[in-house]
């Protein structure tokens, strides 16, 4: 709560306002504590070393004793993707869908935390209550199996969190959004609606997953050679309508890339994919011609690790593309993306191969609401507040204005880190909580702001140089000072400017007073100060220096 008033009803986004990914959402009401969504991000070129990120929960770590459970709407990773990496911090019950729990539970056995985490599933459009919050699961669809928006009662009355949605007719793959309900609960009262922003830019409605199933089917039929299509490995959907669209053209189906099994293994354990055969393996699907296979392949972003990746390199060890194939990204370009993906397809390209994408075709719908949908969803709620969630500040502001035009009375636009009372009395930020971000380096978790990740910063873009000095203890130089410039000096290529460097080196040492050679400390602040200058002057660099001093 604020720190003025524990009697109310407040949000606090701590990752996920602002910002599209690592979702953190914190309810509080009369001293307790609700999390909704745990997820992560994905490093970029500006984040060396960093593949995945996510919100620092230190505000709620610290009040743990109060915080009754984490809810997650849906299994995506930017909404329960960090469950494993903080659940330590938090060590409180977990409320999931059964698809949803399916994945998090494979989390968890990497993490060694499955016999620890307590994981209750509940059921489609079942509800839980935990201390002062009644929380309803109310069915809608998304681009994953079981997507739900969390109807939460309160006593200071109820806020309708969306998650990821839209209205998609004919899902394939569960039931259409609840819409029924939905309505009933604005017939009820709604207090406040917690909305996706994603999309909100986008004239009309997302589409339908049918529709996408037709046109992957006309397009499969233009082929004879070997097809791959990238796709999210998440959209159960799009997966099951890859495969129906191959056996209309007689073609069997492979998953390359681990995901892609994970996530069928979840989904035929809740009961998706019944009518599709099993997927061949890379393996098997190799010696199969080539106008009888397609392959399934993760990597749509462009990750340097998937498969697909690994099939442009050349470097996979089952499966070859060449020309006279075809890879169909059944998929967006996520911001950020846009430079690993077309390098990859450049890849793809050069090699011969085809390449299509939603520009090209219809191959793609997005799982999040165009502008009509989200008008209709105010029609069935009608919100007293809407707060736009998940979406960068454009997002924000464009979604609040939407809201208004639909009738909303009151908008409030925040940041991570503000705590928005919505009831009792006017909809305000009442308070300001530190926040940050963890990134997950090897095994461990380091701040995003620590020494480690701004050394690193530093070492990618000016390089970094080692300087071993020995001196006696007079503070004479019994040799020449030995110097490693890693990513900005050869030693052997560059002889002259690595003895340049040296020559500075000595001359910074042998000027200094013979009282100050006797001191440690000034002895590796000049060499260090020496270091950089010359590399700035030379190379137009300041490299992160280190200086080993010896005293013989």
């Amino acid at each position: 709560m604020s720190t003025s008033d524990n009697d109310e009803l407040v949000f606090l986004p701590l990752g996920g306002t602002g910002e599209i990914g690592m979702n953190l959402n914190l309810y509080g009401c009369r001293g307790k504590w609700l999390i909704v969504d745990l997820g992560v991000s994905f490093g970029d070129d500006s984040m060396p070393g960093v593949e995945v990120f996510m919100p620092d929960p230190g505000f709620i770590a610290d009040r743990r004793k109060d915080l009754l459970g984490i809810v997650l709407t849906h299994g995506h990773e930017d909404h329960l993707g960090a469950v494993a990496h903080l659940w330590p911090r938090l060590r409180c019950p977990v409320y999931a869908s059964p698809f949803t729990a399916s994945l998090l539970r494979t989390k968890l056995v990497e993490a060694h935390l499955e016999d620890e985490v307590e994981v209750h599933v509940v059921p489609l459009g079942g509800a839980v209550r935990l201390g002062p919050f009644g929380i309803e699961f109310v069915t809608q669809t998304h681009s994953i199996p079981e997507p739900n928006s969390l109807a939460i009662d309160t006593p200071f009355g109820r806020v309708l969190h969306t998650g990821d949605w839209k209205f998609d007719p004919r899902p394939l793959i569960g039931a259409p959004a609840d819409e029924k309900r939905l309505a009933a609960l604005g017939d009820e009262g709604v207090l406040a609606l917690v909305g996706d922003s994603t999309n909100v830019f986008k004239q009309g409605a997302a589409g339908s997953e049918s529709d996408v199933r037709d046109s992957l089917t006309e397009l499969l039929g233009r082929y004879r050679g070997r097809i791959a299509v990238a796709c999210f490995a998440t959209n159960v959907a799009r997966l099951e309508s890859i495969a129906v669209a191959a056996a209309a053209h007689d073609r069997h189906v492979a998953l390359v890339g681990r995901s892609l099994w994970r996530i069928e293994k979840a989904a035929r354990e809740n009961g998706y994919l019944k009518e599709i055969p099993e997927f061949l393996t890379e393996h098997d699907a190799a010696y199969l011609p080539e106008d009888k296979v397609v392959y399934i392949c993760t990597g749509s972003q462009g990750e340097p690790r998937a498969a697909l990746a690994r099939i442009a390199n050349d470097t996979h060890p089952h499966v070859t593309l060449k020309t006279g194939d075809v890879v169909i990204f059944s998929s967006r370009i996520i911001p950020g993306n846009e430079r690993s993906i077309f390098r990859l397809q450049n890849q793809l390209i050069r090699q011969g191969v085809e390449v299509v994408t939603e520009k090209d075709h219809f191959v793609h719908v997005s799982g999040h609401p165009g502008r009509d949908e989200m008008c209709h969803l105010y029609e069935l709620v009608r919100p007293r507040i809407s707060v736009p969630v998940h979406g960068e500040a454009r997002h924000l502001q464009e979604h609040a204005q939407l809201a208004k035009d639909c009738g909303v009375p009151e908008t409030a636009i925040l940041q991570d880190g503000e705590m928005l009372r919505l009831a009792p009395g006017p909809v305000e930020v009442v308070d300001f909580v530190s926040i940050g971000r963890l990134a997950v380096d090897g095994t461990r978790l380091v701040t995003m702001d620590s020494v480690i990740m701004r050394d690193r910063h530093r070492m990618v873009h000016n390089g970094s140089a080692v300087v071993t000095i020995v001196l006696d203890r007079l503070g004479s130089l019994l040799g020449d000072p030995q110097i490693s410039a890693h990513g900005l000096l050869d030693a052997e290529q560059e002889a002259d400017a690595h003895e340049a460097v040296v020559d500075a080196v000595r001359d910074a040492i042998e000027e200094m007073p013979r009282s100050g050679r006797q001191n440690d400390d000034l002895v590796r602040e000049a060499t260090r100060l020496a270091l950089r200058r010359h590399m700035k002057q030379s190379h137009g660099k300041k490299p992160l220096t280190d200086v080993h001093l010896v005293r013989v």
